[in-house]
């Protein structure tokens, strides 16, 4: 409000601390839809020595994430004399927040799937490992691709320019290598966030059109082909 918003009103102020009350709320909830069944599962003995270790791993995600969130947010409230700039929260702690979840979302999906679903024996052929590899490859793309999505969120990004394939009227932009070091342009550089989370969008889509092309050539499990062909799917849909 001193910054920024002067003319706020109470009712667009109650709305904001609504929307973080509820996401705060939403998140203890997920915490303790994690941690209560654990303890009585664990209680009544029913978790065996690796799972006991998944889900140990599983619920100090949980409060890593909540952490991470409070952390998150304190960088948004923060009072910087020497700063005239828009108030918002630090990308680096953002990304971290999105990473985090991300990882124990994943984390969380893997596991129940591990227990609902019987893993399928294949033979170790060359394609089939080949495509392993080039999986695994994706997933860590997809990954950098979505915590750049969070350096464009936290630095408002997303406005420097508004057109495609091109940034204004060029290719590649004047303002790309403005900051120094040049690294630092990397993660604060608002143009080159933007062109990098484009560049890296781009070779993800690319990545899992390949790999669904590939899959084609292997003669894999009905479950595994739905898997890569919902996978394309959703690529197309982001």
């Amino acid at each position: 409000f001193n910054s920024l918003n002067h003319d706020m009103t109470l009712t667009e102020f109650k709305f904001i601390w609504y929307m973080e009350y509820s996401h705060r709320m939403w998140g203890r909830i997920v915490g303790l839809a994690y941690i209560l069944p654990a303890a009585y599962f664990w209680r009544k003995g029913w978790l065996s020595r690796p799972m006991k270790g998944c889900v140990l791993a599983l619920c100090g995600l949980v409060c890593f994430q909540g952490l991470l969130g409070w952390y998150m947010v304190k960088s948004g409230l923060e009072e910087r004399p020497d700063s005239y700039d828009i108030p918002r929260v630090s990308q680096y702690r953002l990304a971290a927040h999105l990473g985090s979840a991300l990882v124990l979302y994943s984390a969380s999906l893997w596991t129940g799937l591990s227990l609902l679903l019987p893993r399928h024996k294949l033979p170790e052929t060359h394609q089939l490992l080949r495509l392993r590899q080039f999986a695994h490859g994706t997933t860590a793309l997809i990954f950098l691709t979505a915590l750049s999505g969070a350096f464009v969120a936290g630095l408002d990004a997303g406005l420097v320019y508004n057109s495609f394939p091109k940034m204004g009227e060029r290719w590649i932009p004047d303002d790309l290598l403005a900051f120094s070091p040049v690294l630092r342009n990397i993660f604060e550089n608002p143009t080159t966030v933007q062109f990098d989370h484009r560049i890296l969008g781009i070779t993800s889509f690319m990545a899992v059109t390949a790999l669904y092309l590939f899959s084609r050539k292997i003669p894999l499990p009905r479950r595994t082909r739905m898997a890569v062909t919902s996978l394309l799917a959703v690529a197309c849909m982001q």
